[in-house]
């Protein structure tokens, strides 16, 4: 894992630089100096929170993950309720 240092000019100017560094470790994100935040690709994060993708995450990308779900309209039915 590279660990990479960018100044927060560094990442306003080339924010293409820091994503692609971000696929290959951490990066840490200074301001006057000092480190203000770190960012991570999508998997980094989700191996350090322990985040499992649930069914709604899936299917909320479904246009990227090249899935076709269409499941069928519900049909409900209303009726008086038998209060007898």
């Amino acid at each position: 894992m590279v660990i990479t240092t960018l100044t927060s000019r560094e990442l306003n100017q080339d924010i293409a630089r820091a994503k692609r560094a971000a696929k290959r470790g951490p990066v840490i994100i200074t301001r006057r100096g000092k480190p203000e935040h770190v960012l991570l690709s999508v998997e980094q994060y989700q191996k350090l929170t322990g985040h499992k993708r649930n069914i709604a995450d899936v299917l909320a990308d479904e246009g990227t993950l090249g899935l076709d779900f269409n499941p069928p309209k519900a049909r409900i039915t209303l009726s008086a309720a038998d209060l007898s």
